[in-house]
């Protein structure tokens, strides 16, 4: 009889060994597809564009991180500007210093990390976040533009940055510059946006002092104010009238993300919310 309640005994303390056992593994199991349900939420929130825009923001960027295309596009822009700098310099001495000018942003450095992080949130450009962006000096730069700018200070050309990054951005600007030894990297030679966004004014202040080569951007607006608050037609037709200086003195690098093009569409109205933006895109464009 004693052997028999102490089997039972030892059946129950196993049994409830083996019950908590079962419980303990349900909860771990459930707190475990709790956290992977919470996890994919987050994820599902944050890459679950609502509008046009920011989804489109997420294709270009993708395209400028991971297409070989762009980064074909960009070496064909600088290699073609190598050539015609060598082309030019064979034509004999200048009477002033010579120079070339050229946009940061998009030409000089990559800034679509920035892009990424405001379409994930269905949010476009906004000042603040793009000082907080700039202020890291984290852009990577643009294929080929290092080394052709590199190539024309050896070549006796300074390198000219004129951009529309305004002067609370200079110190991060300088440093994301410095940090790969891009040449003419000073206050001298960087010219930030002052009242106006137009390139106009400092680039005719270079030109008095030197001979401009070439120019460089990502925006028609950095090469010349024939472009500047045109609409889009107006636009097309100042470039067939420029066709001749684009791969002699302008050389433009691919930029699907943002731009006067952009401006243009919108016809420059600067408080379109995103919805707005989204019902200006599918009125413009051309189905079969």
């Amino acid at each position: 009889m004693l052997q028999f309640f102490n089997y039972l005994y030892f059946y129950q303390m196993r049994n409830k060994k083996i019950l908590v056992f079962f419980i303990a593994a349900a909860f771990i199991s459930a707190c475990k597809t709790t956290k992977q349900s919470v996890n994919q939420t987050a994820i599902a929130h944050q890459v679950n564009t609502t509008d046009a825009v920011a989804a489109a923001k997420l294709f270009t960027a993708t395209f400028q991180q991971s297409a070989a295309e762009y980064k074909a596009l960009c070496y064909q822009a600088y290699n073609l500007a190598k050539f015609k700098l060598d082309e030019i310099l064979m034509t004999g001495k200048y009477a002033r210093p010579l120079a070339v000018m050229t946009d940061i942003d998009e030409t000089v450095l990559n800034n679509s990390p920035y892009q990424v992080h405001q379409a994930l949130m269905n949010k476009d450009y906004d000042p603040i976040s793009w000082h907080e962006w700039t202020a890291k000096a984290s852009a990577d730069t643009v294929p080929g533009a290092l080394s052709f700018f590199q190539y024309a200070a050896s070549r006796g050309v300074e390198v000219f940055y004129v951009t529309n990054r305004d002067e609370a951005e200079r110190v991060g600007t300088l440093k994301n510059l410095q940090k790969f030894n891009f040449p003419n990297t000073d206050n001298q030679h960087l010219m930030l946006m002052g009242k106006s966004s137009s390139k106009v004014q400092r680039r005719d202040s270079i030109e008095a002092t030197h001979i401009l080569l070439m120019q460089f951007g990502d925006n028609l607006n950095d090469f010349s104010g024939a472009f500047e608050k045109k609409s889009v037609a107006d636009r097309m037709k100042a470039t067939d009238e420029n066709r001749n200086q684009f791969g002699t003195q302008f050389f433009v690098l691919p930029n699907p993300s943002y731009g006067e093009w952009e401006n243009a569409i919108y016809k420059y109205q600067r408080n379109l919310t995103t919805a707005q933006k989204d019902s200006i895109y599918r009125s413009i464009l051309k189905d079969w």
